[in-house]
């Protein structure tokens, strides 16, 4: 039996200053909410995004691996991928693991950056954005609201 390693999420040097660009996007969420000046609709929630200029690339990228990360270490196991491309993906929870010949195990779930950096800043709930139509999701475990929003 062969043994598969795969790549890490993020790099050990790299945490810390992953989860500063996630506090980082996190604030710029909580800020361009909290400057509608009124209670913000579930169409306007599941459909914020913040410029380039506000987050940039780089820290987007780190934020999102920095929030897979922890789900990694809260939920370990093999039997959902997460997928937030193009910046990462992560196996979790217990569960069937994946068909060697594909490695893609039965529960699937992906979402854009965005998407993922809402809920995982608590911004907004599973069932708003699955019911906005943001996430895809394919298999018996498709819901992650037990695990989020990501604790910094």
């Amino acid at each position: 039996m062969t043994t598969m390693s795969f790549m890490p999420v993020l790099k050990s040097s790299d945490i810390e200053d992953a989860r500063q660009d996630f506090l980082a996007c996190r604030e710029a969420l909580a800020s361009a909410v909290s400057a509608t000046g009124a209670a913000p609709t579930p169409a306007y929630l599941t459909s914020l995004e913040l410029p380039a200029s506000t987050v940039p690339r780089r820290v987007m990228a780190m934020a999102v691996r920095y929030t897979l990360y922890v789900l990694e270490r809260v939920a370990p196991g093999p039997g959902v991928e997460v997928r937030v491309a193009p910046f990462a993906a992560v196996k979790i929870l217990e569960g069937p693991a994946s068909d060697p010949h594909n490695l893609t195990p039965p529960d699937v779930i992906e979402l854009e950056p965005w998407v993922w950096m809402r809920l995982a800043c608590g911004v907004t709930t599973w069932a708003q954005e699955k019911d906005a139509g943001h996430i895809s999701a394919v298999g018996e475990r498709d819901d992650l609201s037990k695990l989020l929003p990501i604790e910094a």
